[in-house]
C-alpha cells in the first residue's frame, strides 16, 4: 500500500512512495497528526542522487521492522531538500551546530512544534565505526520521549533561541575594495593545491564560484597568478576522473585531491556553472582545451538533462546496475582493461589504455578504473582516438543508465540558460542558445504562468507547490539578462526586471542583508539566511550580481543601492573565507570595474553589426552588460529597441555604420565603429 508520498511531484519522494514508512510530506498536516498522537516528528532529509541516502532507504524504510517502529512511534516526514531548500537550510544549521558536521541523508527528530532535539546524518542499520544502529537511535529518542519529556522540551527550546540569535550584522559594512579582494586572493594562493590545483585537500569540489573571480581579477588587475591558478584547476579537472571522457559533463567531486576518482552524481548546477566558467576561460586564453570542455559540457546538458518540456531536469544518480541486478556508484563509467578489449580489439584497448589511464590494478574498485587524460602521453593520433572514443561511448549507451531526477529548479535552470547562452554566442551554436530560450521561455511560462511570484520546481509540464526562494529569483534573473545580452531581445531584461522587483520587496533586510525566503514564506523555527557560496552562489550573491547588472543597464539607483549593500558581507567574509564566497568576490570584481556598459546599435542582418555584437560579448571586463539593438527609427518608424534596451537611447548610427558605445562611472568613451578597438577598450 502506497504512503502520503504517493502523489508528490518530487521523483525522490516518489522513490519513498512505496515504502512501508508511512511517510507523510512536509506539511501542517504531518505536525497537527503529531501533537494529535502525541509523538515526536521523524524528519528526514535527502535528494535523489544522494547514494547515502539511497543506502538508509534500503537499509532501514525498506525494512518491515524498523518502519512498523517508526510508524508506531513517530510522525515521519520526508523531504526533497532540492524542493525545499528553506527546510532543508534550517535544520541543517541546527545539525550541524550541534554535531560539528552535516550532510545527507539528515536525521532529525522534531517536537509536534517543529522544534528540533536530536540529530543525525546517516544511520546503519547495526552498530558500525562507532555509530549506533538506526533502530537503537529510534528507541533512544522514543524512551526519551516518553520519560524525559521535559529535559527534551528544555533542549528543544535552547536550540531554538540558540538558532534564532544569529543573525548577519553586516549592514553598513559597504562594498568591499581593493583591499578585501587583494587579502582574498592571497588567502586562496595559500590554500591552493599547487600540484594538482584547485583548493584544499579531499574531497576536492569543483571551484567553479572562485575561478570566476579569478578570472575576473586578472581582467581587471593584469594578476598573472590569478589566472594561472585558474587555468591550471580548469586543465587539472578536464583531465581528471571527475570530467567525463567520453561523454562530456562532470561529476559532483573528486574523492581524492588529483581529480581521479568522482563521486559519480552529475547535478545540473555543477555542469552549468562549470560550462560558463571554461567558456570564459576560453576568451580570455584562447585555450583549445577549454572550447572543447565547454562545448561538450554545454553538449552534456542537451543531450542527457534536457526534459520533453524544453528545461533541464535536476541530476543524474551516481548509481546504476552493473549488469548483475545490483546497484553499484559509478558502474556506468568505469572500465576494465577487458572490457576496452572486448570493444576495440587488442591493439586499440591497448592504445586506449595508455590514453586513458586504465591499468590492470585499477583506479576505482574491482580492478575498474575511472578514464582519465593523464599528462606526458606525447604525441597522439586524434583521428584514431576520435574513432576509439565514438565506439566506447557507443558501448557504454547498451549498459543500464544511470536513475535522473526529472524535476526542473528554476534556480539551475537560470544557471544553464546563462551558461548555454554564452556558449552558443561564442562559439557559434546558434543551437545552444535556442536551448537556452527554450528553458527561459518554460520558467516564464510554468514556473511564474499566471501568477506574481515564481515557484521553484516544475516536472512533466506541471508546476510544483513550493514558492521560490533568494536564489531562484536571482539565478534566473541572471539568466535572463545574459540571453538579453545575447538575443538582443529585450524582454528577458524586462523580465529580469520583474523578478529583481520582487527581491526588492520580500526578500531584503536591513543594511543591505538578504534572506533565503520571502517575507509572507512559510514561518519556519528560523528564517535561512546564508549568505556562502557552496555547491552553487548563494542566493544573497547571486541576487548581488543580478542587481549589478539590471542597474547597469537601466540605470536604477534603488537596485545598485540593493546590490552595494548586499556586498557588505563579501567585505566581511572575504578576507577571511575566501573559498567559500567566490561569487560574491566576482560581483565585487564587476562593481569596482564599473561595471561597464556596452550599447551595440546597428540592423540585426548586418555583419558589421553582429562582428561589433561578438566583440562586445566576448569582452573579460568584469561582469559588462551588454545591450544590441536596432537604432532608432524616428516617429513614424517602428518602436526602437531603446524601448526594450535604456542603453540605447540617444545612440545613433555614426555616419550610417553600426556603433558600440562604452560607458561606466557615468562617463562614456567615443563610440567605436570597429570590432578590434571595441575589444580593446573592454579589455583594460
Amino acid at each position: 500500500m502506497a504512503n502520503r508520498l504517493a502523489h508528490e511531484t518530487s521523483p525522490y519522494l516518489l522513490q519513498h512512495a512505496d515504502n512501508p514508512v508511512d511517510w507523510w510530506p512536509w506539511s501542517d498536516g504531518a505536525f497537527e497528526e503529531a501533537r494529535r498522537r502525541g509523538v515526536p516528528v521523524l524528519l528526514s532529509v535527502g535528494y535523489s542522487s544522494c547514494h547515502w541516502c539511497h543506502v538508509m532507504a534500503h537499509e532501514s524504510f525498506e525494512d518491515a521492522t524498523t518502519a512498523e517502529y517508526v510508524n508506531e512511534h513517530f510522525v515521519p516526514v520526508k523531504v526533497d531538500r532540492e524542493e525545499r531548500p528553506d527546510v532543508d537550510a534550517v535544520y541543517m544549521e541546527a545539525v550541524q551546530a550541534a554535531t560539528g558536521h552535516g550532510g545527507w541523508p539528515m536525521t532529525v527528530f522534531l517536537t509536534p512544534d517543529a522544534e528540533p532535539f536530536y540529530f543525525g546524518t546517516y544511520f546503519p542499520p547495526a552498530p558500525r565505526h562507532g555509530m549506533p544502529s538506526f533502530p537503537q537511535v529510534l528507541q533512544g529518542v522514543a524512551i526519551a520521549w516518553a520519560d524525559r519529556r521535559e529535559e527534551v522540551d528544555e533542549v528543544a527550546g535552547n536550540i531554538v533561541r540558540e538558532l534564532s540569535g544569529r543573525s548577519l550584522a553586516y549592514g553598513g559594512a559597504g562594498a568591499p575594495g581593493e583591499q578585501e579582494l587583494a587579502q582574498a586572493l592571497l588567502g586562496l594562493t595559500r590554500d591552493y593545491d599547487d600540484r594538482h590545483g584547485g583548493f584544499g585537500g579531499a574531497p576536492k569540489f569543483p571551484p567553479s564560484m572562485v575561478i570566476e573571480f579569478l578570472l575576473r581579477h586578472h581582467a581587471r588587475t593584469g594578476a598573472e597568478g590569478a589566472l594561472q591558478m585558474a587555468a591550471d584547476t580548469c586543465e587539472a579537472m578536464a583531465r581528471g576522473g571527475i570530467y567525463d571522457q567520453l561523454g562530456g559533463g562532470f561529476a559532483r567531486y573528486s574523492v581524492d585531491r588529483e581529480w581521479v576518482v568522482p563521486h559519480f552524481e552529475k547535478m545540473l548546477y555543477d555542469n552549468a556553472l562549470l560550462c560558463r566558467v571554461y567558456a570564459h576561460l576560453w576568451r580570455v586564453t584562447g585555450s583549445d582545451l577549454a572550447r572543447r570542455v565547454a562545448l561538450e559540457t554545454a553538449d552534456f546538458m542537451v543531450r542527457e538533462l534536457r526534459t520533453a518540456e524544453g528545461g533541464f531536469a535536476s541530476a543524474l544518480d551516481a548509481d546504476s546496475d552493473d549488469g548483475t541486478g545490483s546497484h553499484v556508484e559509478g558502474a556506468f563509467y568505469v572500465w576494465t582493461p577487458q572490457q576496452l578489449r572486448e570493444v576495440l580489439g587488442d591493439e586499440d584497448a591497448a592504445y586506449a589504455a595508455r590514453h586513458y589511464g586504465v591499468t590492470e590494478e585499477g583506479t576505482f574498485e574491482k580492478g575498474a578504473s575511472v578514464l582519465q587524460l593523464p599528462r606526458g602521453t606525447g604525441v597522439v593520433d586524434a583521428e584514431r582516438l576520435e574513432g576509439i572514443r565514438e565506439r566506447l561511448l557507443a558501448a557504454r549507451a547498451e549498459r543500464p543508465r544511470p536513475g535522473r531526477d526529472d524535476k526542473i529548479v528554476a534556480a539551475w535552470n537560470g544557471l544553464a540558460i546563462a551558461a548555454l547562452a554564452e556558449t552558443g554566442a561564442y562559439f557559434d551554436r546558434p543551437d545552444l542558445v535556442e536551448r537556452a530560450t527554450e528553458a527561459a521561455d518554460l520558467l516564464v511560462r510554468l514556473h511564474l504562468g499566471s501568477g506574481a511570484r515564481l515557484g521553484r520546481t516544475s516536472r512533466d509540464g506541471h508546476a510544483g507547490a513550493n514558492a521560490g526562494v533568494l536564489e531562484d529569483y536571482a539565478d534566473v534573473a541572471e539568466g535572463f539578462l545574459a540571453l538579453a545580452a545575447v538575443t538582443g531581445e529585450g524582454v528577458w531584461l524586462e523580465f529580469s526586471g520583474f523578478l529583481l522587483d520582487i527581491v526588492l520587496d520580500r526578500f531584503t533586510g536591513e543594511g543591505g542583508a538578504l534572506f533565503d525566503t520571502a517575507h509572507d514564506a512559510e514561518r519556519l523555527i528560523r528564517r535561512p539566511q546564508d549568505p556562502t557560496d557552496n555547491a552553487t552562489p548563494s542566493g544573497w550573491t547571486a541576487a548581488a550580481g543580478a542587481l549589478l547588472s539590471y542597474a547597469a543597464h537601466t540605470g536604477s539607483e534603488a537596485h545598485r543601492a540593493a546590490a552595494e549593500g548586499a556586498l557588505g558581507v563579501v567585505k566581511a567574509l572575504g578576507p577571511r573565507a575566501p573559498r567559500f564566497i567566490g561569487w560574491g568576490l566576482a560581483v565585487a570584481e564587476a562593481l569596482l570595474d564599473g561595471p561597464r556598459e556596452v550599447a551595440v546599435v546597428g540592423h540585426r542582418d548586418d555583419d558589421a553589426a553582429r562582428a561589433l555584437h561578438r566583440a562586445a560579448l566576448l569582452g573579460t571586463a568584469p561582469g559588462a552588460v551588454v545591450a544590441f539593438g536596432e537604432p532608432a527609427a524616428g516617429p513614424l518608424g517602428a518602436p526602437a529597441a531603446e524601448e526594450e534596451f535604456p542603453l540605447l537611447r540617444d545612440r545613433p548610427l555614426v555616419d550610417g555604420r553600426p556603433a558600440a558605445y562604452v560607458c561606466r562611472h557615468f562617463t562614456c568613451e567615443a563610440p567605436t565603429t570597429d570590432p578590434e578597438d571595441l575589444a580593446a577598450k573592454l579589455a583594460n
